[in-house]
């Protein structure tokens, strides 16, 4: 499940390990959402396997770093029953990922038969950004400055 780092460090150590802003995902097949951030957004991966994924995008100019976790091993999380399998999960919210080329994450998106809600776009805010939903519904928005 794509190149994971060879030793990743344990539950415990990356938990402690965390700061700042985090981000999470519930997914329901963390594998087809590994392969989205692979496949599209160009991320890489820390570590994963069927429950849970660490994946990160570095670029010259920075660095993100997020998670996913298969439905399964939140069976005492409260959000949980909130989740319908037939709706798009992360209505309302955009995953923006800052120096990643969104016309080459258009053109792979639709190379892997992606949902693009909207293609490479110039916006008045100084960016180039695309919109693209993956497989459970979060809107991935890659972007870097307009030339």
């Amino acid at each position: 499940m794509g190149n994971a780092d060879q030793e990743f460090m344990g539950a415990d150590e990356y938990g402690r390990s965390l700061k700042g802003l985090g981000v999470n995902l519930l997914v329901r097949d963390v594998t087809r959402s590994v392969a989205f951030a692979c496949d599209v957004l160009g991320a890489t991966v820390a570590y994963a396997d069927k429950d849970f994924a660490v994946l990160r995008h570095t670029s010259s100019r920075a660095a993100a770093e997020w998670m996913l976790h298969a439905d399964g091993t939140y069976h005492s999380n409260p959000l949980l029953p909130l989740l319908d399998d037939s709706a798009p999960r992360g209505l309302g919210a955009e995953i923006r990922l800052y120096d990643c080329d969104p016309d080459a994450a258009v053109a792979r998106a639709l190379a892997h038969g992606h949902h693009v809600l909207q293609a490479a776009t110039d916006k008045p805010h100084g960016l180039r950004e695309a919109y693209i939903l993956d497989p459970d519904g979060y809107c991935w928005v890659p972007g870097r400055p307009k030339d």
